[in-house]
């Protein structure tokens, strides 16, 4: 049976149903509100990381529109590059240090990497009307040993002391295992004309077309005139180190030493 009271109370669930439900809205609107807060700080956060990425710039828009891949690259080493490998009376040779020569026909010897290009600077100087000879190349160690030796026994006769006499013979004659010869980089060239390794041999037409031409192939004059406090050698304008195109051209248009050069 309907009462005044049965109406009431229906009525007053209804209210209270309907106020249940708009509390549940709101509870969802703030959560919505809440999630899209926390999706949009997100968002934000990864432009901002990612800004970077994103900035355009004449380069990269060249890049893009000519589909070009940029690659990373680093230049080796100065000192870890086989052909610019420093042998001198501060830089013994590493006892594990391989040296496989090739043969010349007169006998002489050098590490077969470069065998092509002294081949070709060999032949175009003769090509010149010039005639270059080869009179010392690759050494052992054991050779090497008794030229030092031989020259230490040739300043004692002349008077020097033992100190004295061992002193000088380094400057003329590397000690052992500190030569270039022994790395089978190095070539003592002179003018079939003459002979001598005196500094004479620098006006002889052979040494003029090799210090002006060295270079093109990879050669430089090892141990150039002026450069002994550097080096530790007199000036030899008959010896000749192979280092690299690229090296040879900015050491001989400076004007400068194998140790200038890797201190750079």
């Amino acid at each position: 049976m309907y009462t005044s009271e049965n109406g009431y109370k229906i009525r007053k669930e209804k209210e209270r149903g309907n106020e249940i439900k708009k509390l549940r809205k709101s509870k969802l609107k703030k959560c919505i509100g809440v999630l899209g807060i926390l999706i949009a700080l997100i968002i934000i956060t990864g432009c901002v990381n990612n800004f970077g990425k994103f900035v355009i710039t004449k380069n990269n828009v060249r890049a893009a529109n000519k589909n070009e891949k940029t690659i990373e690259t680093t230049k080796p080493s100065k000192k870890s590059d086989w052909k610019l490998i420093l042998v001198n009376y501060q830089n013994k040779i590493n006892s594990d240090t391989k040296i496989d020569v090739v043969q010349l026909k007169n006998g002489q010897a050098i590490d077969k990497r470069c065998y092509e290009e002294l081949q070709q600077m060999m032949d175009d100087c003769r090509d010149e009307g010039l005639d270059p000879i080869i009179c010392s190349s690759y050494r052992s160690h054991r050779k090497q040993k008794i030229l030092y030796e031989q020259k230490i026994y040739d300043l004692l006769n002349e008077g020097y002391s033992q100190t004295k006499a061992k002193n000088e013979a380094a400057t003329v004659v590397a000690i052992p295992g500190t030569s270039e010869h022994e790395i089978g980089l190095a070539v003592d060239i002179v003018d079939d004309n003459y002979q001598m390794l005196e500094n004479e041999q620098e006006n002889t037409p052979v040494q003029k077309w090799l210090m002006k031409n060295c270079w093109k192939y990879g050669f430089i004059l090892r141990y150039p005139e002026n450069k002994k406090k550097i080096t530790g050698v007199i000036y030899e304008p008959w010896h000749y180190r192979y280092v690299g195109k690229t090296a040879a051209k900015e050491i001989m248009s400076k004007g400068i030493c194998l140790e200038e050069y890797l201190d750079e």
